[in-house]
């Protein structure tokens, strides 16, 4: 059975090709009679680059998420040690749009630790999947779509063999040490085993000095190019890009590529050495930006997408602060149902020690939840942010592992964050500007500790007991990604009771039922319908620019209120929420109520005795 996932076709209406790809609209082939649905032109998986000369510590900032419609959980992969031999499975099978032949490559000797999200489902690439995160090395990775021109896709070879989007991104994970030697392994490994492609597609990577993006095109040529990214620099992939190319690339260390990425497109005639035009690598393998605009239009299906016009506004924000990266990230005009999580890798040349190098996770779309920082350092993440089944691949047609059972108990934070995405998207004008202040107050509260949790494991790692120091930064992160659990399931219910009773119920779907069917409207399908494919189309929080004073260029400056964070562990006798009270006034009031409601609580226990 098709599921959403990365397609095969790029067409001149359909641009853009993702991982998670919405509802088609209609059905082509390619020469090789392969059934494709042309995807989403609109939007996708996004990442933002800033160089360290443009932020306000030195420090080079990495965000962006996957747009996947799929489970997501968290997970910290430690180092291992591998015999020689041992070999990985790479591929895609023949369910993918572009049918593939899974297959076996060497496996490294050493696997670096590293932390990621990891994800269920694309049509035929095998679970968990990942588009990147941070190793041990402080190397980061997003894994971003790209468009292709139709031609390649048409000439692709089936069933097509080497690693895809996921494993290479997670091999540069596991065997990187630098941004350079990332995008190095990337290349090597497509010109030695192969490549297999949804239809072409891009990596970002960065260290604490520089960045490398890397284009990957289908067509079974092994077709690939890199570009370094300097301390004055920004990128924006959404999509990724590669624009002018040095025709002799192999001289200049700021680029790199497959042999043959100048020649084939001279074979094609997509390019003319003899022409007035440089060679420009989007020009002749990849497609147009799909729109000029960063600027809101209700009837553009594709807002904002423009990455040029993305890059300005990073230049205008410059310097920028972490706090900048992380709102950027959740901002509500991409950050919606189908941004998968959020990262922001936050890359510093002065670390006391490797171990504190840090990413900033949200577990889903970071428009309505919170950013944990997980040191390299951590250990484990809480079972409540692991695998569950909720959104998970082939879940509705099969029966739990009982292996899986108590994990599959816990409490999924991923379906809470998501609980109090659908409420807040459903009155974003009443209820995103709370919600987003909550999280940033939270988020500030966390940093407060931060510099002090890193003060003390980096003691413990000089005094020699590494192990210590490893579980301080576990524990860390752990209190505070359940501290934000907690207090998400309260966001939910206050959500819940304020819909209920102050804004005139929850919403009833309004869906057509088909003649004759018996069962309501709650009971139907609710599958984002055929043809709604436009950002606008799914659940989103966008007020027309991101939140009600704007974008988070227009709020760049503001900081979180560590007293906009509800006392979320107060309750009352009903075992409900308390209404939204600054932590300090709620303790003051908690403590006043407990005092007069004693008496009558014992003489009670008394008369029941």
């Amino acid at each position: 059975m098709r599921t959403a996932g990365r397609t095969g076709v790029v067409s001149a209406l359909a641009l853009a090709l993702s991982v998670g790809a919405a509802p088609a609209v209609a059905d082509t082939e390619t020469a090789n009679d392969v059934p494709i649905t042309p995807p989403d032109p609109r939007d996708k998986s996004i990442a933002f680059y800033v160089g360290k000369n443009l932020t306000d510590d030195g420090s080079v900032l990495l965000g962006g998420f996957g747009h996947e419609p799929s489970s997501h959980w968290m997970e910290i992969v430690p180092s291992q040690e591998h015999e020689e031999g041992t070999t990985i499975e790479v591929g895609a099978t023949d369910e993918a749009d572009i049918p593939g032949e899974l297959t076996e490559i060497p496996q490294a000797e050493r696997t670096n630790k590293y932390i990621t999200s990891f994800y269920s489902e694309f049509a035929g690439f095998p679970a968990p999947l990942t588009n990147g995160g941070l190793n041990e090395h402080q190397v980061a990775g997003r894994d971003v779509w790209m468009d292709s021109r139709e031609e390649l896709v048409d000439m692709t070879p089936t069933p097509q063999e080497g690693p895809q989007y996921s494993d290479l991104s997670r091999i540069a994970m596991e065997r990187a040490s630098t941004a350079q030697e990332a995008a190095e392994i990337v290349g090597g490994l497509i010109d030695e085993h192969g490549y297999t492609t949804y239809g072409g597609n891009s990596h970002l990577f960065a260290d604490e000095n520089e960045g490398w993006v890397l284009v990957e095109f289908p067509g079974g040529e092994g077709l690939w190019a890199a570009e370094r990214l300097g301390p004055d620099d920004v990128r924006v992939s959404y999509p990724g890009y590669i624009q002018e190319f040095p025709e002799d690339f192999a001289d200049d260390p700021d680029f790199m590529g497959s042999e043959n990425i100048v020649d084939f497109a001279v074979e094609q005639e997509w390019w003319d050495p003899d022409g007035d035009e440089p060679f420009n690598l989007q020009e002749a393998y990849g497609a147009s930006f799909p729109t000029d605009t960063v600027e809101h239009d209700p009837e553009d299906p594709a807002p904002y997408r423009y990455p040029p016009g993305l890059e300005d506004e990073l230049r205008e924000m410059a310097p920028l602060s972490l706090e900048d990266m992380l709102r950027l990230v959740r901002d509500p005009r991409w950050a919606d149902d189908r941004a998968g999580y959020g990262q922001v890798a936050h890359l510093r040349d002065d670390l006391e020690h490797e171990e504190l190098a840090t990413l900033w996770l949200a577990v889903t779309s970071a428009v309505t939840a919170p950013y944990i920082p997980f040191h390299i350092g951590a250990d484990e993440v809480p079972m409540e942010y692991r695998q569950h089944r909720y959104l998970t691949s082939e879940s509705p047609s099969s029966y739990l592992n009982p292996e899986f059972a108590p994990q599959e108990a816990t409490r999924y934070a991923t379906q809470t964050y998501k609980r109090l995405m659908y409420y807040t998207c459903a009155r974003p004008e009443l209820f995103l500007g709370e919600v987003t202040d909550v999280w940033e107050g939270f988020e500030a509260q966390i940093a407060e500790d931060l510099e002090d949790v890193e003060a003390e494991a980096l003691a413990a790692f000089e005094d020699g007991d590494e192990e210590a120091a490893r579980a301080l930064l576990t524990d860390f992160s752990t209190e505070w990604a359940m501290d934000g659990l907690d207090l998400g399931d309260y966001l939910v219910d206050d959500l819940d009771t304020r819909l209920r009773d102050e804004e005139g119920g929850i919403p009833e779907p309004d869906v057509e039922v088909p003649e004759g069917t018996t069962s309501s409207a709650s009971s139907q399908s609710m599958t984002l319908p055929e043809g709604a494919v436009s950002s606008r189309d799914r659940v989103n929080c966008d007020l027309g620019g991101g939140w009600e004073d704007g974008s988070a260029l227009d709020r760049q400056g503001q900081t979180g209120d560590p007293d906009a964070v509800p006392d979320f562990r107060a309750a009352s006798a009903d075992g409900q929420a308390l209404p939204w009270i600054p932590m300090t006034l709620t303790g003051l009031v908690g403590v006043a109520i407990g005092l007069i409601v004693r008496p009558f609580l014992k003489s009670n226990q008394a008369a029941k005795q």
